[in-house]
């Protein structure tokens, strides 16, 4: 494809790339964000290296720089509380993060038990342990799958601090119990017969949400707050696992309602005055209604977050690759592998940048003017083929699956394109037997 085809096709997009080589590359991105409170950033794949370390250096900017409040990520909250701990130095936790992220259990484990992450974890506590406890970073989960474990944790806090109020959470507890800690059992056992275990499930977070409004914990102590979010969890995780044993998008809609919800309860504890970075795959942070998840009723996080605090200032940040290696299983519950990631397909978003680019690494801002005075929402109306690839994957078939419709400059206010990727190293190769199902619909 001849330059002047790859202009076209692009529009004003392509003389507004921007050469990325280092994190002082990035102040166009930082000049952008401004005072925004929201900044998501996404990645094409879950086992992509530098998807990871540019979006690791760019929440180092916003920490240091825009004095951000939290990292919140595609993550199981217990998981993701266990680090929190660990870089904000509470009393008890590892001086040394590795320990907690090789303690991460649910695979696909080598999303967060990874070098990239653990490199910026380290930097994190560093970072914290010249801050008063006040004000230190947090890094929070924003996931819904670990029902067990966020049933474990609320019987447990309220065994230890409210042991007049155990009886609902050991009902429930009671009605999840036949199916062995096995989500996967729970979702189809309710798709055959009537009885679920929604009632009990509802009424212990209805208690513990009537707990947590009365009281007022000390901002910094996230003891009562990780109590109601643990219940919120087991909420979401009993109907998400309920409604996924049906099919359809709906299961999909409870997670990303979740994950914002979530979102919203941090934001609130944190007060007036907190910003957030979202951590998620590009499937959950670019706005749903510019592909066509919005023409099967689907939504997700980054349109709920822009329906809901656009007036706070949202930005979406979104990448690509044209070539390279992920890491990734053949089949759900699998170890992970390197993978090769073949060219982009023609006439895909990351084929056109690949030409547009030379090759090279780039920035593109997708909201600044074209060389005509007209923005670029107003020339990338075009929907083109955008890659998405999940913690399954079949290179010799990605073709037929890996690509989402996507007008470009509608999904996202800024995009990374990284010509060339590797795969991301796990801290353990090996992974742990799981009984969840594929996140619907591609596993991301």
């Amino acid at each position: 494809m001849d330059n002047t085809v790859t202009r076209t096709r692009l529009g004003s997009v392509v003389p507004d790339l921007r050469p990325l080589s280092g994190p002082e590359s990035l102040d166009p991105l930082l000049e952008r964000i401004g005072g925004a409170r929201y900044v998501l950033v996404g990645e094409a794949s879950h086992g992509t290296a530098e998807f990871y370390r540019w979006r690791a250096e760019l929440t180092r900017r916003l920490i240091e720089e825009k004095d951000f409040t939290f990292v919140a990520v595609e993550g199981d909250w217990p998981d993701c509380q266990a680090l929190h701990r660990s870089v904000t130095d509470e009393p008890g936790t590892p001086d040394d993060p590795r320990e907690v992220l090789e303690g991460f259990r649910r695979w696909p484990r080598w999303m967060w038990a990874n070098t990239e992450v653990l490199e910026f974890a380290r930097w994190l506590r560093a970072h914290n342990l010249q801050r008063p406890p006040q004000r230190r970073v947090g890094f929070f989960g924003l996931d819904v799958y670990s029902l067990w474990e966020s049933l474990h944790a609320v019987v447990g806090w309220l065994r230890e601090n409210a042991p007049g109020q155990v009886e609902p959470a050991l009902r429930a507890y009671r009605c999840f119990e036949p199916y062995a800690e096995d989500p996967q059992s729970y979702a189809y056992a309710t798709r055959l017969v009537p009885e679920d275990c929604e009632t009990p499930v509802v009424d212990l977070l209805t208690k513990m949400r009537r707990r947590a409004d009365e009281a007022v914990p000390p901002r910094g102590d996230l003891s009562e707050f990780a109590a109601r979010q643990n219940a919120e969890v087991l909420a979401g995780a009993e109907r998400y696992y309920r409604t996924m044993a049906r099919g359809g998008p709906q299961s999909w809609n409870v997670r990303d309602h979740h994950m914002a919800d979530t979102l919203d309860r941090l934001m609130r504890y944190h007060g007036p005055h907190a910003k957030a970075v979202v951590w998620e795959h590009n499937t959950h942070i670019g706005d749903a209604r510019a592909t066509d998840m919005a023409y099967a009723g689907m939504v997700n996080v980054g349109q709920l977050v822009r329906e809901r605090h656009a007036d706070q200032g949202v930005v979406l940040v979104g990448f690509g690759t044209y070539e390279g290696e992920v890491t990734a299983a053949d089949t759900w519950g699998a170890p992970p592998e390197r993978m090769p990631v073949p060219p982009a397909r023609e006439g895909s978003v990351e084929y056109l940048l690949h030409h547009a680019t030379g090759g090279r690494t780039a920035l593109l801002l997708l909201d600044s003017a074209g060389p005509d005075g007209r923005s670029a929402a107003e020339w990338g109306r075009e929907s083109l083929p955008h890659r998405a690839i999940g913690v399954v994957y079949h290179p010799g078939s990605e073709r037929r699956g890996n690509y989402v419709p996507t007008v470009l400059a509608r999904r996202y206010d800024a995009f990374l394109h990284v010509d060339r990727t590797g795969a991301l190293t796990p801290l353990r190769p090996a992974e742990p037997e799981t009984g969840e199902e594929e996140t619907w619909p591609t596993g991301q």
